[in-house]
């Protein structure tokens, strides 16, 4: 404790670094698997090419990542861009399969309805395949969230700050507290990230939550397009 009140500035620091590279790569891969992911559900046969690719790129150890990719992308190793590209890819890699199984929930039925009401193609993924898929959406983002905000940590191996830093000062120093207080302040910031996305979640999608009248036996919420029909 001695030590956190001595360094309280340090690591508030570190925190406010952890998030400035775990934020920008957190909506990156959320932004860019959404499509990636409607493309595996439209098109059968680019969905297993897609998440076999997926799947060999989450499989790719972080480390030699952060290593090989100034090769590609031409930043240095020790540039927080070069940092925040690789946990981009690790998140598309999380993402796209579970786009992909959020678009495959959306009961045919109701993109019929939809089409049958005036939506053209393009309203229709705007206004009710993609609020519909959003809970499952939702749910993978949480877990990109979390692994983010962990994987940054490994950045600190190579030299960019952030509160794995804590980890690799903290174990050259033999400060046990420093240690903890770097694990602890990671673990406090992913809870963090995590619940107000899903703050995010019930203020976004009202209809993904269930009333209590409706859990004792009476209709659900009813859908944006059991909405537009009634209306």
């Amino acid at each position: 404790m001695n030590w956190l009140l001595q360094n309280l500035g340090q690591v508030g620091e570190l925190v406010l670094v952890h998030l400035g590279l775990s934020v920008p790569a957190i909506i990156l891969s959320f932004v860019i698997a959404i499509p990636i992911g409607y493309l595996a559900h439209r098109q059968r046969w680019a969905r297993g090419v897609l998440l076999t690719l997926c799947g060999i790129l989450y499989a790719i150890p972080s480390l030699a990542l952060f290593i090989a990719l100034p090769a590609i992308t031409g930043f240095g190793i020790r540039s927080p861009l070069n940092l925040v590209v690789a946990l981009t890819l690790y998140g598309i890699a999380v993402m796209v399969r579970t786009a992909a199984d959020a678009f495959d929930a959306v009961s045919p039925d109701t993109r019929l309805a939809a089409t049958a009401v005036g939506y053209s193609a393009t309203g229709r993924f705007w206004a009710v395949e993609l609020p519909l898929a959003g809970p499952v959406l939702l749910a993978g983002l949480r877990v990109v969230i979390v692994s983010t905000v962990s994987l940054v940590t490994v950045g600190a191996v190579i030299g960019v700050p952030s509160l794995g830093s804590l980890f690799t000062d903290g174990f050259q120093r033999g400060i046990v507290a420093e240690i903890v207080t770097g694990i602890v302040a990671t673990m406090v910031l992913a809870l963090i990230l995590d619940a107000l996305s899903v703050l995010g979640g019930r203020l976004l999608l009202p209809w993904s939550r269930r009333s209590a009248p409706s859990r004792r036996g009476a209709a659900p919420s009813p859908t944006p397009v059991e909405a537009r029909e009634a209306a």
